[in-house]
């Protein structure tokens, strides 16, 4: 009878290590992007946001697989945790050769639609590669000198978002132009920092084994009490920056959609609060904080989308 418990135990632990619900965060800059042109009347290219949405989950899976790569080199996943995909194979090379086949696909799309629109859309999503191995990659690891949060919010912020813009908006509408920096940097802002709170999160549950192996992650350097006492100004920072278009004009009322996510908010700062410094009972807490990146960012983008209906266009 022990046996159905190890299959279903290694069945939790592969799902896990898949992190589908992680994909939020690759989705999230071509969602909002479509939300933000329908709401100027500008209709979205519908096939570009299927590539740039299958592109993007391609390259997530590329962070996240070689990430498990790298971390297995240093160490700091060799006990704490278990659902790392190099743990459960136990094959680094095979994890290394999908990673690097996802990277190849992924990029292979995006310059499809590049092609499609505007070579700009390529170069911002090698940049946000880039930032991505820089992250993780050796020699640079600035994900463990704590630099990891800044990072996540300009490649899933501005750069992400002027990438989406470029890639879904009608012809003519950007050909030729700069890139639409200015837009990107409004859009983007605001979801970037949530995107960047669920980072932020999936610290406090290792901090032991992180600072054992030398990742100086920012809940390392400041402590979980402190860490936690900073969850709350996340949350304020990503409201305060979508509304500051709204109450600007620029942006419709409708935008304040967005609010949809306080409750998983709310539901994490209380429980960080509580209990920061008991790993076992916040090991889902990144969960939490993902399920107000999502809420958050889908009730912007339906927000900005309905925009022309409460603007009586």
């Amino acid at each position: 009878m022990a046996e159905p418990k190890v299959v279903a135990s290694r069945y939790a632990l592969w799902q896990a290590a898949i992190k589908w619900p992680m994909y939020s965060v690759a989705v999230m800059p071509a969602f909002l992007a479509a939300g933000a042109l329908q709401g100027l009347e500008l209709k979205p290219r519908w096939e570009q946001l299927i590539l740039f949405l299958l592109a993007a989950v391609l390259l997530l899976a590329w962070e996240n697989l070689s990430n498990d790569v790298f971390d297995a080199d240093t160490g700091v996943d060799s006990k704490g945790k278990p659902h790392s995909v190099v743990n459960l194979s136990g094959r680094r090379d095979r994890v290394a050769l999908a990673a690097n086949c996802c990277l190849v696909l992924g990029l292979a799309l995006m310059a499809l639609v590049a092609q499609q629109s505007q070579g700009a859309v390529l170069l911002l999503v090698l940049a946000c590669c880039g930032i991505g191995y820089l992250y993780q990659g050796p020699p640079f690891r600035l994900s463990y000198r704590g630099l990891g949060e800044p990072l996540c919010w300009l490649a899933f912020g501005p750069l992400a978002s002027a990438a989406a813009l470029i890639a879904l908006a009608p012809a003519g509408v950007f050909d030729g132009a700069a890139i639409p920096w200015s837009m990107a940097l409004e859009l983007g802002a605001g979801p970037a920092v949530a995107t960047s709170l669920v980072l932020f999160c999936s610290h406090f549950h290792q901090v032991e084994e992180d600072a054992k192996n030398g990742k100086n992650s920012p809940v390392v350097q400041l402590g979980s009490a402190k860490a936690a006492a900073l969850v709350p100004w996340f949350v304020v920072a990503c409201f305060a920056l979508q509304w500051l278009p709204i109450l600007r004009g620029i942006w419709p009322a409708s935008a304040f959609l967005g609010l949809i996510g306080l409750a998983p908010a709310l539901s994490l700062i209380r429980l960080l609060q509580r209990q920061h410094n008991q790993p076992e009972r916040i090991i889902g807490c990144k969960f939490l904080a993902l399920r107000f990146q999502a809420l958050n960012g889908l009730g912007l983008a339906l927000g900005l989308a309905l925009g022309p209906l409460f603007l009586g266009r």
